[in-house]
């Protein structure tokens, strides 16, 4: 699989930097051991299109006329990430080795240089650690762009979401800044995150596959049905993809399987289902976390998955591989 990261844009903040332009945005990167690939620029709010960037040897540019401040996330094959913070007319650069992520440097603003500090000192720490720092950083920088991020980031977009937790920081953060309208548009997405209990029905949706065709949530009637999220860069939801196949094959007609990609380019979604013979439906249309049939059921988790009975009894989610195929195999029996 080819080396790549995608550049994804989710929240706001603000700047003080000059750039390249009133209204470009520009980042210039360079990263050793990552020589050649391509980045994908993407907008979760709507307000950028989807661009490709060129990675070669090891450094790219990157320009964007924006509007608004906006915060970019540089995400790699592994699913590590950096946030970049960006604002019209402000120069941001990012350097790093693609071994040692965590230790990316990041200029041109202190906002950037607060992130850089936060991601260094919290880098060895372990998971509850981390929210602890996490969380302590939110309510001592309630206004800064940076909260937003880490709300998303630790406390969102996880396997067990605590909504209690999220609602008091996200209260925090609407209490530094009310007028936040890209935190109001991540919190209207948990709607969907909280229906998806074991034991309650799965939301209806309707969405279209990568050959056109319709799909919907009354597809799914077989005695054991998956939805799976994945993305050609995680490599354990392509194992999970793999395994969905094998049991398929093993057990025709008592499973069914719905595949949605959060990849930001079609076509490789294409290349991954055409190399591994999917044969179900897949849902891809470039628009990655912002598809709308993920809005509409609430997965927020890579990878992540949900196992219903033929009435949409959502019966279990978010199983590993193993505890995946174990459910399977005990509801098909």
């Amino acid at each position: 699989m080819k080396t790549k990261g995608i550049l994804v844009c989710l929240v706001s903040l603000l700047l003080l930097s000059c750039g390249d332009g009133e209204n470009n945005f520009k980042l210039e990167g360079s990263f050793k051991g990552f020589n050649q690939g391509e980045l994908y620029v993407y907008s979760l709010n709507g307000s950028h299109k989807l661009d490709t960037v060129g990675v070669n040897k090891g450094e790219f540019t990157y320009k964007a006329a924006i509007t608004e401040p906006t915060t970019l996330v540089v995400v790699f094959p592994n699913y590590s990430e950096i946030p970049v913070f960006a604002e019209p007319g402000v120069t941001v650069k990012i350097k790093g080795d693609a071994s040692h992520l965590r230790e990316t440097e990041v200029k041109g603003t202190d906002t950037n240089k607060e992130m850089t500090d936060f991601r260094l000192r919290t880098s060895s720490m372990t998971p509850p650690q981390m929210l602890s720092e996490a969380e302590k950083f939110i309510s001592e920088h309630s206004a800064s762009p940076i909260s937003v991020y880490l709300l998303n980031k630790y406390f969102i977009q996880t396997s067990e979401p605590d909504f209690a937790k999220i609602q008091k920081l996200a209260k925090t953060i609407l209490d530094a800044s009310p007028d936040n309208h890209k935190l109001a548009a991540i919190m209207s997405k948990l709607d969907g995150l909280k229906a998806l209990k074991v034991g309650s029905r799965l939301p209806q949706f309707f969405a279209a596959g990568l050959n056109g065709e319709s799909v919907s949530s009354s597809d799914l009637n077989a005695k054991v049905n998956v939805i799976t999220l994945w993305a050609s860069w995680n490599y354990e939801s392509i194992n999970i993809q793999n395994q969905l196949a094998r049991l398929q094959r093993q057990h025709p007609g008592s499973l069914k399987v719905l595949s949605i990609s959060i990849d930001g380019s079609v076509k490789d979604c294409k290349k991954i289902v055409e190399r591994d013979s999917i044969k179900w439906s897949t849902v891809c249309d470039g628009r990655m976390w912002d598809t709308p049939v993920l809005q509409k059921i609430g997965l927020t988790y890579l990878p992540d998955n949900i196992v219903t009975d033929a009435q949409g009894k959502i019966i279990a989610r978010t199983l590993s591989y193993q505890d995946l195929n174990k459910k399977i195999e005990e509801l098909i029996e």
